[in-house]
C-alpha cells in the first residue's frame, strides 16, 4: 500500500446534529488526507430511514463547511447503493461463504429472551448454517455470512496496536434482511471498498466491529484497509460524553461564539500531540499530522481550556472579521447598526477583542458603542463637571489632544487619574471594566456623543 495514494473517509449517519466528537473524527481523517496528498471523501450513512433525516443530513454539511473540512468527491449516500450491497451479499451465498437462514425475527426474539432469562448473553446457534432440513414454505430467508469456527482475527491497529479477538466470539453476522435490505456491517465494508478507502480512522467503540467487518473482506478476498481507532472523548468528570456534559453539537459551540479555527485546533488536541505545542495553526496541522501522534488514553473535555484557546484566535483574528460576527447579535438586541456605528466598531475592535474568549462576550463588550448605557448615578461628581468645558473646547477630536487636555486639568486641580478616570469611564460605557483606554473610547464615539454621555443629556 506504500506506493498507493490514501483514501481517508467520515461516514457519519444522519440522524441528529454533527457531535463534538464526530467532529473530531471528521478532522483527523482530513488531516491524514491532507498531510499525505491523499483524497478526503464524505459518505453519510442513511440506510435507518426511520431515523435519517434531511435536516440533519444539513447541519452536517453546514457543521463541516463551517470548520472548513472540505472534501473530495461527490458526496455518497449510502442509500443510494443498496443494490450493489445485495449484490455481494449473493455473490457471498454464490460462492457457498454465506447461507440463507429462514429463522423468522419472532423466532429470534424468543431466542434472545429465553438467554437472557438464563443470564446469558445471546449468540446466534448457526442452526441453518449446515441444515439439511428442507426450508419452511412462504419464509423469506436472510443472508448470513460463514465466520471462521475456530482460531482468531487480528487487527493490526495504528492506535491500539495488536487486537486479538477469538473467532468463537463472532457470530454469523445477518448481511441481507429477509426484505433483501443489507444491514450496517455489509454496506459498510462494501462502500469502503467500492470508495478505496486505505485508512479507516474512527472512534475504539468500532473496535469489534471492524473483527466483524474483516469477515466480509476477506470472504471477498478483498485487500483489507488500515484501521486507527481513536479513544473517545469523556466528559470534564472522566464519565463517557454525553449530553449531561453540556452542548455538543458543532452548530451549538458557533451559537456559544466559538471560532472553527480555535474548534479545530482544541479538537485537534483533544487526543493527539506534537511535542508541547498548544497553539497549531491549520497550515502546521496539515504539516505535522501523523496517526503515530494519536493517544492510546481517552481524552477529557475541558471547557476553560477551549474557551482560553478561543480568546487566543480572536485576539489573531482580523478585525473586520470580527466586526461582521458580533452585528448580527448586535442587531438582534440593539437594532439595526447604521454603517456609521459599524465604523465605530472596526476602529474599536483592536482593543475590544484583547479581553473576549468567545463571541458573545465580545459583542456584550462592545454594545456601549451602539446604544447608549443605562447609568443610575446623576452626574453630581464636580471633579467629571470641571472636565466638561475643557472637552467642549476641542475642537480636533483625537485621543492624543483629549488626553492632553485632562492631564493638564489633573495637574492643575492636584488630582490623580484614579480619582477622575473611573467616573470617566461608567458615564462612556456603563461600567468601570469596559475595554479600552479612556481616550481612545472618546475619540471612536465622537465628540457630540462623549459629551452628551458626559453631560448626562
Amino acid at each position: 500500500m506504500s506506493n498507493q495514494q490514501i483514501i481517508t473517509r467520515f461516514a457519519p449517519s444522519p440522524t441528529g446534529m454533527l457531535h463534538i466528537g464526530s467532529a473530531r473524527t471528521a478532522l483527523f481523517n482530513w488531516l491524514y488526507a491532507r498531510h499525505t496528498g491523499g483524497k478526503f471523501l464524505l459518505r453519510i450513512e442513511d440506510t435507518d430511514k426511520a431515523r435519517s433525516t434531511q435536516p440533519a443530513i444539513d447541519a452536517i454539511i453546514t457543521s463541516m463547511k463551517w470548520l472548513g473540512l472540505d472534501w473530495d468527491d461527490e458526496i455518497v449516500y449510502q442509500s443510494h447503493r443498496a443494490e450493489r450491497h445485495a449484490e455481494v451479499a449473493l455473490q457471498l451465498l454464490a460462492d457457498g461463504k454465506a447461507y440463507h437462514c429462514y429463522e423468522t425475527p419472532e423466532e429470534l426474539l424468543q431466542k434472545r429472551e429465553a438467554a437472557k432469562a438464563e443470564g446469558k448473553v445471546y449468540k446466534y446457534d448457526r442452526k441453518w448454517r449446515d441444515a439439511k432440513e428442507k426450508p419452511p414454505a412462504g419464509v423469506k430467508p436472510s443472508i448470513r455470512v460463514k465466520a471462521p469456527l475456530e482460531g482468531e482475527t487480528i487487527i493490526r491497529d495504528q492506535v491500539q496496536g495488536t487486537v486479538t479477538i477469538k473467532n468463537s466470539e463472532l457470530d454469523d453476522m445477518v448481511l441481507l434482511r429477509s426484505d433483501g435490505t443489507p444491514t450496517y456491517m455489509l454496506a459498510v465494508v462494501v462502500d469502503d471498498h467500492d470508495m478505496a478507502v486505505t485508512h479507516i480512522i474512527r472512534g475504539d467503540d468500532h473496535l469489534t466491529n471492524s473483527a466483524r467487518q474483516m469477515i466480509i473482506y476477506e470472504a471477498m478476498g478483498w485487500q483489507l484497509p488500515i484501521f486507527a481507532h481513536i479513544p473517545l472523548i469523556h466528559g470534564p468528570d472522566g464519565a463517557k460524553l454525553s449530553k449531561r456534559h453540556g452542548a455538543l453539537g458543532v452548530q451549538e459551540y458557533e451559537k456559544m461564539g466559538y471560532l472553527p479555527e480555535a474548534l479545530c485546533n482544541y479538537l485537534l488536541k483533544l487526543g493527539w500531540s506534537h511535542g508541547d505545542d498548544e497553539i497549531i495553526s491549520q497550515d502546521q496541522a496539515i504539516k505535522w499530522f501523523d496517526l503515530s501522534g494519536i493517544n492510546k488514553a481517552p481524552a477529557r473535555l475541558d471547557f476553560d481550556k477551549m474557551k482560553n484557546l478561543n480568546g487566543h484566535y480572536i485576539r489573531e483574528a482580523d478585525d473586520e472579521r470580527l466586526v461582521e460576527m458580533i452585528v448580527p447579535i448586535l442587531n438582534k438586541k440593539c437594532g439595526e447598526i447604521s454603517p456609521a456605528v459599524k465604523e465605530k466598531l472596526k476602529k474599536a475592535m483592536h482593543s475590544l477583542k484583547e479581553r473576549a474568549k468567545t463571541i458573545l462576550e465580545l459583542a456584550e463588550s462592545a454594545e456601549f458603542y451602539v446604544m447608549r448605557p443605562a447609568v443610575d448615578e446623576k452626574m453630581e461628581d464636580e471633579k467629571i463637571k470641571g472636565i466638561l468645558p475643557i472637552l467642549e473646547k476641542i475642537t480636533n477630536w483625537t485621543h492624543k489632544e483629549i488626553e492632553v487636555k485632562i492631564k493638564e486639568f489633573l495637574t492643575a486641580n492636584n488630582l490623580k487619574p484614579g480619582a477622575v478616570f473611573p467616573g470617566l469611564r461608567t458615564m462612556l460605557t456603563g461600567s468601570h471594566s469596559s475595554a479600552g483606554g479612556i481616550f481612545e473610547i472618546m475619540e471612536i464615539l465622537g465628540r457630540e456623543e462623549s459629551l452628551k454621555r458626559l453631560s448626562n443629556t
